[in-house]
């Protein structure tokens, strides 16, 4: 199994973000999250396309997840995609078609993903599955960074690991809240591959330590 790191922006230093986006990248990372909030599906504001469109500008080689926390996703998905996302991530709960949104996305030629909620049952992302090249099981109520883990998702991320193999499917399982050292073994003791991690790497002095360490011990606590 691929496992992979991700930091998210959303915990940057904002006053250099320039510099931010280079010690990400410099440190290994295998790609940069960017969480997209509209202040209506989730209450905060973020980014926008322009902030996905700097972060392919100064470091052209990152790849860039963005995760939609939006009411209608699908009303922006081109923008996004426009602006350098490589990955566009909808909400299964958002109000508009996953099912066409999802097939958009890979119509324009690069990863879709969908996202749950805390609360949304695993069992409404079974639909999709097909559809998507990841799954984001959010590990803390949207909206905000910083927030501790929540463990009951958990069983979420094995049942969706073990339906992916029950029906020979190719899906990561991402993970994104709460997510430190301990919490992101856990999750990949579960299933989880791909960990999107803020407030605990960027508060690193030691960026490139830090990611290394986090996906050999995710690597050793699967096996």
């Amino acid at each position: 199994m691929n496992f992979q790191i991700l930091p998210s922006l959303l915990a940057a230093d904002y006053g250099h973000l320039a510099d931010e986006l280079r010690r990400v990248e410099q440190a290994g990372a295998d790609q940069l999250h960017l969480d997209i909030m509209d202040a209506h599906f989730v209450p905060n504001l973020s980014f926008g396309p322009d902030m996905v469109a700097l972060a392919k500008r100064v470091s052209p080689s990152m790849l860039r997840n963005v995760h939609l926390m939006m009411t209608r996703p699908d009303l922006y998905c081109d923008r996004f995609i426009d602006a350098g996302a490589t990955t566009v991530q909808i909400h299964v709960e958002a109000d508009c078609d996953c099912w066409e949104g999802l097939k958009h996305i890979r119509a324009r030629g690069i990863r879709a993903g969908l996202v749950s909620r805390p609360q949304t049952p695993v069992t409404a992302l079974y639909p999709y599955l097909h559809l998507c090249d990841e799954v984001l099981f959010m590990t803390v109520n949207p909206g905000y960074g910083g927030q501790a883990f929540m463990p009951e998702v958990l069983p979420k991320i094995a049942a969706l690991r073990a339906r992916i193999k029950s029906h020979e499917l190719s899906c990561d399982i991402m993970v994104d809240g709460g997510i430190n050292l301990e919490t992101a073994c856990a999750c990949a003791q579960h299933g989880a591959n791909q960990f999107v991690t803020g407030s605990f790497l960027f508060k690193q002095q030691d960026m490139a330590t830090a990611i290394r360490s986090m996906r050999t011990a995710c690597a050793v606590a699967h096996q």
